[in-house]
């Protein structure tokens, strides 16, 4: 006589995991992320606007020159020197061009640090696509 095999009584843990991954892109597609915007609604277009940096940050050629105002200046130091605001909260804010090397971006950030520069600040260019 043959016995009958005995089937292992495994969970059916593939059927969940399919279940669960219908339901979640479900949801995704059923529910919105976020509300959208009134259809009346127009964005304003910054196309023609000229980029320029703030009169208080500190511009970064991509050669590596410092400017601030205009102005050139020679190091961290005497930018920190040249900024308003108050002695116990200097806040520095770089405008770094495109092509600057990360490095030399890091190395600043850290000169501003030593000079005196209680927090850095980077300004980029953000655009909505």
């Amino acid at each position: 006589m043959k016995r009958k095999r005995e089937r292992s009584k495994r969970e059916p843990t593939i059927a969940l995991i399919n279940i669960v991954f219908l339901m979640l892109v479900f949801f995704m597609v059923a529910g919105s992320l976020a509300p959208p915007l009134d259809k009346d609604l127009a964005l304003v277009d910054t196309r023609d606007l000229d980029g320029v940096a703030p009169p208080d940050a500190l511009v970064v050629h991509p050669d590596g020159r410092l400017s601030y105002r205009g102005e050139a200046i020679v190091d961290a130091a005497a930018y920190l020197a040249g900024s308003d605001g108050d002695a116990e909260t200097k806040v520095a804010r770089i405008v770094p061009d495109r092509n600057l090397p990360a490095g030399q971006l890091v190395a600043l950030a850290r000169d501003l640090r030593v000079a005196g520069a209680t927090s850095v600040l980077i300004v980029t260019e953000r655009g909505l696509e």
